[in-house]
C-alpha cells in the first residue's frame, strides 16, 4: 500500500510539473479609457458644401467599417483596380507567404513536445583476428552482423520552457498575421489615394488649360490695343509673361499624372505600358456617414497595434524560456533493437537488445550568461510594453488628426468655392472692361492671377476632402476584420 501511495505521489508530481510553466502568464493590456478624440467632442456633422466632393458628412460613433470600404466612393473603375491589386500585388503576396511560413514554424516548435524517434540499420561483414576470441556465438572468425535499432529520446517539459517557446512562436506568427493585414491596408489605401491624386492632377491640368485659354484671349485684346496706341508696350509684355507662367505649370501637372499612372500599375502588379483609367474628382462620391470607433475598440482594429500586442506576448513568453534554461533538465532515452548474423534469425527470440537511460542536467556555471539572458528578456519585455503604448498613442493620434482634417477641410472647401466664384466673377468683369479698354491692365492681370490660384485651390480642397475620408478609414483599421476569410478563420478558432 505504501509503495502504491509513493507511486501515486510521484506520478502526481510529474503531471503537475508537466502542466506548469515558469515565467509570467500574458494578459492583454488594458484598453484606453478615453471616450472621445477631442476635448470639445465631435460635431454631429461637417459643413455641407455643394458640387464635387461636396455634401454633409455625419459622424457615427461606434459605427463599423465595411471590409471593402473603397466601394463607398461609388467608382466602378476604382473598385476594379483595388480588386486587381489585391489579387496581383507582389508585396501583399509576399506578406501572405511570410505568414504561412510563420505558421509552419509554430509546428516546428511544437515538435519539441513529442518524443524523438529515429531508426537505423547497419549491415556489416567482419573478420576477427585469430589472436582474439571469436566474436559471434558460432565461434567463426568470419561472419556477418546486421544491427537494427530504434533511438528514442524524450525530454519532459518539466518547467514549461518548451511550451513558452511555442507560445512565443505563436505570438510571432500573430505579428506576421497583423503585418499582412497592415500590408493589405497600406495597399488599398495607397491605391485609392493614387487614384484621387491622379484625378486631382488631371482636374488641375484641365483647369489650367481653361485659364490659359482665357488669358490668351485677353492677350489678343491687349495686342490690338497696343497696336492702336491705347496701351503701352509694357502691358503686352506683362500679359505675355502671365500666359507663359500659366503654361509653365502644365508639364509638372502632366508629370504628376504620369507618376500616378506608374504607381497604379505597380500596385496592381503591372508594368507601366498598361493603360489605367482616367480619373476625375467628379467620378468620386463622398461617403455621407463616417464611422468613428472609440479608442477602446481601436486597439483591436488597427493592425499595427495588434502586431505590437503580439510582440509583447512573445516577449513575455521569452521570460519563461530564459527562466527554464536555468533549471534542471531531464532526458529519457531508449534504444531497443536487434542484432543477427542472418535474416533467418530476425524473428527468432534471443537476438534482441535494448537500453534504457535517464539523464538529469543542471547548469552550474556558464559565466552568468543564463542570468544575463533572463535579465535581458525582462528588459526586452519592458521595451515591448513601451512600444505597445507608443503604438496605441500613435493610433489614437492618427484618428484624431483624421477627424480634424475631415471637419476642417469641409470648411475649407466651402470657403474655396466662395473664393473661386468671386474670382471668376471678378475676372469676367475685368475681361469685359478690357475689351472696352476701360480697366487698367494691372487690374486685369491681378484678376487673372487670382482666378487661376482660386481654381487650383478649389481643386486641391476637393481632393483633400476625399483623401481625408480615405485617411479616416485607414486610421480606424480599414475593416479587415469584416472580410469573409477573416470571419471564417475566427469562427474556426472559436470552434476549436
Amino acid at each position: 500500500m505504501v509503495s502504491r501511495m509513493r507511486y501515486g505521489v510521484a506520478c502526481t508530481a510529474v503531471l503537475w510539473l508537466a502542466g506548469c510553466a515558469v515565467g509570467p502568464n500574458f494578459h492583454r493590456p488594458a484598453a484606453p479609457t478615453a471616450a472621445r478624440y477631442d476635448p470639445n467632442g465631435l460635431p454631429a456633422h461637417t459643413a455641407g458644401p455643394q458640387g464635387v466632393a461636396g455634401g454633409e458628412q455625419s459622424f457615427v460613433v461606434g459605427g463599423d467599417i465595411p471590409a471593402q470600404w473603397w466601394t463607398l466612393f461609388r467608382n466602378p473603375a476604382l473598385n476594379a483596380l483595388v480588386e486587381r491589386a489585391i489579387a496581383r500585388n507582389p508585396s501583399l503576396a509576399s506578406a501572405q507567404q511570410a505568414l504561412r511560413a510563420a505558421n509552419q514554424n509554430v509546428g516546428v516548435q511544437e515538435a519539441a513536445l513529442w518524443p524523438s524517434i529515429s531508426a537505423s540499420f547497419n549491415p556489416t561483414r567482419n573478420k576477427t583476428s585469430k589472436a582474439l576470441s571469436p566474436v559471434p556465438g558460432n565461434n567463426a572468425y568470419l561472419y556477418n552482423l546486421h544491427t537494427a535499432q530504434l533511438n528514442i529520446s524524450y525530454s519532459p517539459d518539466l518547467w514549461g520552457g518548451v511550451r513558452r517557446q511555442v507560445e512565443a512562436t505563436r505570438a510571432q506568427a500573430e505579428v506576421q498575421r497583423y503585418q499582412m493585414e497592415a500590408a493589405y491596408l497600406t495597399l488599398t489605401g495607397t491605391l485609392v489615394n493614387a487614384a484621387i491624386a491622379s484625378a486631382t492632377a488631371r482636374d488641375q491640368l484641365e483647369s489650367t488649360q481653361s485659364i490659359i485659354a482665357r488669358t490668351e484671349r485677353i492677350l489678343q485684346i491687349t495686342q490690338r490695343q497696343v497696336t492702336l496706341g491705347d496701351l503701352p508696350e509694357s502691358a503686352l509684355a506683362a500679359q505675355r509673361t502671365l500666359v507663359a507662367q500659366a503654361r509653365a505649370t502644365l508639364p509638372p501637372l502632366q508629370q504628376q499624372i504620369d507618376l500616378q499612372h506608374d504607381l497604379i500599375d505597380a500596385l496592381t502588379g503591372d508594368t507601366p505600358d498598361r493603360p489605367t483609367p482616367e480619373f476625375h474628382l467628379a467620378d468620386f462620391t463622398l461617403p455621407g456617414e463616417l464611422p468613428v470607433s472609440l479608442p477602446m475598440d481601436l486597439v483591436s482594429q488597427r493592425p499595427d497595434i495588434r502586431a505590437s500586442e503580439a510582440a509583447l506576448h512573445a516577449a513575455s513568453a521569452q521570460i519563461g524560456v530564459a527562466i527554464a534554461n536555468r533549471l534542471p533538465a531531464l532526458q529519457l532515452m531508449a534504444t531497443p533493437g536487434t542484432a543477427f548474423n542472418s535474416f533467418s534469425q530476425l524473428a527468432m527470440p534471443g537476438y534482441g537488445n535494448w537500453m534504457l537511460a535517464a539523464m538529469i542536467t543542471q547548469p552550474l556555471f556558464e559565466g552568468f550568461s543564463l542570468l544575463h539572458q533572463e535579465r535581458a528578456s525582462r528588459d526586452l519585455y519592458q521595451k515591448a510594453v513601451e512600444d505597445y503604448r507608443d503604438a496605441v498613442l500613435g493610433g489614437v493620434q492618427e484618428v484624431a488628426d483624421a477627424l480634424h482634417a475631415v471637419k476642417n477641410d469641409a470648411d475649407l472647401l466651402q470657403t474655396s468655392q466662395q473664393a473661386d466664384a468671386a474670382a471668376r466673377h471678378t475676372l469676367s468683369i475685368a475681361e469685359g472692361q478690357a475689351r472696352l479698354g476701360d480697366v487698367p491692365i494691372l487690374m486685369t492681370l491681378t484678376a487673372q492671377e487670382a482666378a487661376f490660384q482660386a481654381r487650383l485651390t478649389l481643386v486641391q480642397s476637393q481632393s483633400a476632402r476625399l483623401s481625408d475620408t480615405v485617411g479616416l478609414f485607414a486610421s480606424l483599421g480599414g475593416g479587415w476584420w469584416n472580410r469573409p476569410d477573416v470571419r471564417a478563420r475566427n469562427g474556426a478558432a472559436a470552434t476549436r
